[in-house]
């Protein structure tokens, strides 16, 4: 399976921004990929939260879920859209993931579990719980012969979210993010990298890139990684493009059972 990992710039205006994941889904397109990742908050990177609640639709009304439907069903691949803020009331949102079927029907959808309440410095505070709802539930979905887990962005600080998605057959797992810069420098990678090793799964990893309209500046950088921890694509800035990789299942089997770590959970009597 050929994938391919979209890094985006997104601003504040939900259908400029959809219009400009569609060219690169339709340029990945028509590079091979079959499977296309965006980054988190694929169609709006809004800070305020008056400002987001007065710009996000609920699910059945949201520009984006209806176009990006329609996309997957017209050009014939599985498309995951890292996340869409979804409003769930009037002040209240989720961070939700989306896969789409070849068929344009939604195949699974997952609510960000980890929510971003950090201090990086007294400039840069984030209080994610204050605008969103945490979901409850790890996802996997079928895509082809492959398993894929879904998570976002900061969930990846959480190693054992992932290793449930290995213990549970996953040869796939999405990191779509709008990594801040400082952590992004430092983390990133590292983190990645890590994920993949511990599980024996391809990570796939969309992110938001550079100065976006509402100040926020983010990373970039996104890469795929193969299950023996091996960067195997990278965008290495943080301007709008994407990357392709050929996504081999038999590394997933060959992987797990050189090192079946993911299955070695011993009682710590803690």
């Amino acid at each position: 399976m050929r994938a391919a990992c979209i890094q985006l710039n997104s601003g504040v205006n939900i259908h400029e921004n959809i219009a400009a994941a569609d060219v690169f889904v339709r340029e990945a397109v028509s590079g091979g990929a079959e499977l296309i990742v965006t980054p988190e908050m694929t169609h709006l990177m809004q800070c305020n939260p008056k400002k987001l609640y007065e710009t996000i639709y609920t699910e059945h009304e949201d520009p984006g879920v209806a176009h990006f439907a329609r996309l997957a069903d017209e050009l014939d691949i599985y498309l995951i859209i890292g996340s869409l803020a979804i409003k769930t009331a009037e002040k209240r949102a989720v961070n939700r993931s989306y896969l789409f079927g070849s068929d344009g029907i939604k195949r699974a959808g997952y609510d960000k579990i980890h929510l971003f309440d950090v201090t990086i410095s007294e400039s840069e505070v984030y209080r994610e719980s204050h605008v969103y709802e945490a979901g409850s539930r790890a996802v996997t979905a079928d895509i082809g012969a492959a398993k894929v887990g879904l998570s976002i962005c900061y969930d990846m600080r959480f190693p054992l979210l992932y290793r449930g998605y290995a213990q549970t057959g996953a040869h796939i797992i999405t990191v779509p993010a709008a990594f801040t810069r400082p952590t992004g420098k430092a983390h990133w990678e590292i983190l990645l990298r890590a994920r993949a090793i511990e599980t024996g799964c391809y990570v796939l990893a969309p992110a938001q890139g550079g100065e976006h309209a509402d100040g926020r500046r983010t990373w970039g950088h996104s890469m795929i990684i193969d299950p023996w921890g091996h960067v195997v694509a990278h965008l290495e800035h943080d301007r709008p493009g994407f990357i392709f990789a050929e996504l081999d299942l038999e590394k997933v089997g060959e992987a797990r059972r050189r090192i079946p770590a993911w299955q070695h959970d011993p009682h710590y009597g803690i």
